[in-house]
């Protein structure tokens, strides 16, 4: 049941960036970035209200959802649909892979996490990834896709975050109320974006393809997509559930081929493994520090 979930997981947020591209065809990148923080606050709230035993909001924690609702979901999905309509899936995925080093960098801002050589060595690889991936067209500053994996890097720096500052009220509130309340900050700030957007639409021109490719992004990302990957963090090791980040992106560069026409380059491959592998050892060098402190004998008391 839990290797199925995983699996659900990863093929809903990889389906998500042919998906997306697909869509994009149908609406701008505003119009679809807007359209589906509004639906995807609508559906989360429609899962807390319909639940007895939800946890209200504290007014102390307006200000903490506010932030975590910007940087989440406002500057996250924004930044993702507006950065997969100027660069490839296959870029776009590889500069998602790095959020577990971005959420390392924050947490290290922060004081809360120490940097090791084994972290430091695994976050080099990886930039040295990123590096190689922005010279895939020629020079770095006239690639034509820079702009669009630089938006693709400020909405991961942003879900990297909401990743980081969400322990601040992980333990009072639950899954879906965390989702519900910053998601529906995030709606509010694309707002007025929406609400524009949606008086210059050609309603009737968009098609199905267009409302389906929108629905599929909210109901089975934005909302199916991260429920179940918390699901799955409370009933498995987050060693096993981070597999979904090494292997999404070979999943949207084998889907991307047939269904969006990419072809990946050989420095674009390389680029792709060298991100994932510094990802893995910056991981693997926080695992085994987690297990040496675990390991010190505490004093008696």
């Amino acid at each position: 049941m839990l290797v199925l979930a995983l699996i659900a997981v990863l093929f809903a947020w990889s389906i998500n960036y042919i998906v997306g591209k697909i869509t994009l065809t149908h609406f701008t990148a505003l119009t679809l970035a807007s359209f589906r923080l509004q639906i995807s606050a609508l559906v989360l709230l429609s899962l807390y209200f319909s639940r007895r035993n939800r946890t209200p909001l504290n007014r102390r924690d307006l200000w903490t959802f506010a932030y975590l609702g910007f940087f989440g979901y406002a500057i996250n999905q924004g930044g993702f649909v507006t950065g997969l309509s100027l660069t490839t899936s296959e870029h776009s995925v590889i500069i998602v892979a790095l959020g577990p080093i971005l959420i390392l960098a924050m947490a290290r801002a922060m004081g809360l996490e120490t940097l090791t050589p084994g972290k430091v060595f695994g976050m080099l690889i990886s930039f040295c990834g990123v590096i190689l991936l922005e010279t895939d067209s020629g020079s770095p500053l006239h690639s034509p896709l820079l702009l669009g994996d630089l938006i693709s890097l400020a909405g991961t720096l942003g879900y990297s975050i909401y990743t980081v500052l969400a322990k601040r009220v992980a333990r009072t509130y639950d899954t879906i109320s965390i989702n519900a309340f910053s998601a529906t900050v995030g709606a509010i700030v694309w707002l007025p974006v929406a609400l524009r957007q949606g008086g210059r639409l050609n309603w009737a021109g968009v098609g199905l393809p267009g409302w389906a490719g929108l629905l599929y992004m909210v109901l089975f990302s934005s909302v199916g997509g991260y429920l179940l990957f918390y699901w799955l963090l409370r009933h498995m090791e987050a060693s096993r559930v981070v597999v979904v980040n090494y292997f999404q992106p070979v999943v949207v560069v084998l889907l991307s081929v047939p269904l969006l026409a990419e072809r990946p380059t050989t420095r674009l491959l390389v680029s792709g493994v060298l991100v994932l592998l510094g990802v893995y050892l910056t991981e693997h060098a926080s695992a085994r520090e987690r297990a040496q402190k675990s390991s010190v004998p505490q004093p008696a008391a």
